[in-house]
């Protein structure tokens, strides 16, 4: 009885199980906001990054208040808001370093910053940060600008790894490594994003720290992970990349094709046990 009733607990949260289905979607969106932001981002104005990042919160805005109207997870509506946040998050970021002249460093430090301020206020809400314990709708919509904010944070980190900031002084004007960003290739900021999910997951697996902890430490590193992923797949040969011919229209539409297959795969998975679910709940009343 206790299954069913938590299979019927879990089909009308808002939020998707953390599975292992979830991380993947999770990985698809945000090297999606990667390519797909650069489809719409072309250097050359000044405000040729804020455009985009306005627009793209203005999507975010659209979605956000749907997914807060809907009564229960609906995974069109949930990975949308995602993609949202990952797309204003890339071109916010870009925004920050290369229009406003930020340089990673300063801006990861300043998002960094609000971040902890909204946990800081979540938790003065309800204290937890448990995402499976979102029942208001103050609390939802905190739970997504702490998303938004993490995303553009794992864009800013991302780049500080495996770019050379564009908004600052070089070396040689006075700059500095923490200014500029390390430089790394792709491949290096790949592994050492990765490198640092797998130790998540390490400790998940064997050792007690706090899991609340652990999912937004990995949320937050997923990004970086997808930003560099993405990068592979549309930089040239000579910046690390495949150099692929029209790789960013090519990768936004793999991206996008994996995204909507897994969406479908979630939809079948929950409605079987939906329906399992609420068939053995029927039994047990009956007897």
């Amino acid at each position: 009885m206790s299954t069913a009733k938590e299979v019927l607990k879990s089909s009308v949260s808002k939020i998707p199980q953390l599975t292992l289905l979830f991380w993947i979607m999770k990985i698809s969106a945000t090297t999606l906001g990667e390519t797909g932001s650069d489809l719409v981002t072309v250097p050359g104005t000044e405000d040729n990054y804020l455009t985009p990042f306005l627009f793209f919160v203005g999507v975010f805005a659209v979605f956000l208040t749907i997914q807060l109207f809907v009564k229960r997870y609906v995974s069109t509506v949930y990975w949308t808001v995602i993609l949202s946040t990952s797309l204003a998050g890339t071109a916010f970021s870009d925004y920050m370093d290369r229009s406003l002249g930020l340089g990673y460093m300063k801006g990861s430090l300043i998002l960094i910053s609000l971040l902890s301020i909204i946990f800081i206020f979540w938790y003065f809400t309800e204290p937890t940060l448990n995402v499976k314990n979102i029942a208001t709708k103050r609390v939802e919509v905190l739970y997504w600008v702490a998303i938004l904010v993490s995303n553009t944070l794992g864009t800013a980190a991302g780049d500080f790894l495996s770019h050379k900031s564009e908004g600052v002084g070089t070396l040689a004007s006075g700059g500095s490594y923490l200014e500029q960003g390390l430089g790394l290739t792709i491949a290096q900021g790949a592994m050492i994003t990765g490198g640092l999910i797998l130790l998540i997951l390490l400790a998940y697996w064997f050792t007690n720290l706090n899991r609340v902890f652990l999912f937004w430490l990995a949320f937050v590193l997923t990004r970086p992970f997808g930003a560099t992923f993405g990068d592979f797949l549309i930089k040239p040969q000579e910046k690390g990349g495949l150099g692929l011919e029209n790789g960013t229209q090519i990768a936004s539409a793999i991206l996008l094709g994996v995204l909507i297959v897994c969406i479908i795969i979630q939809f079948v998975t929950n409605k079987s046990k939906l329906n399992k679910s609420e068939i053995n709940e029927s039994d047990i009343q009956v007897i």
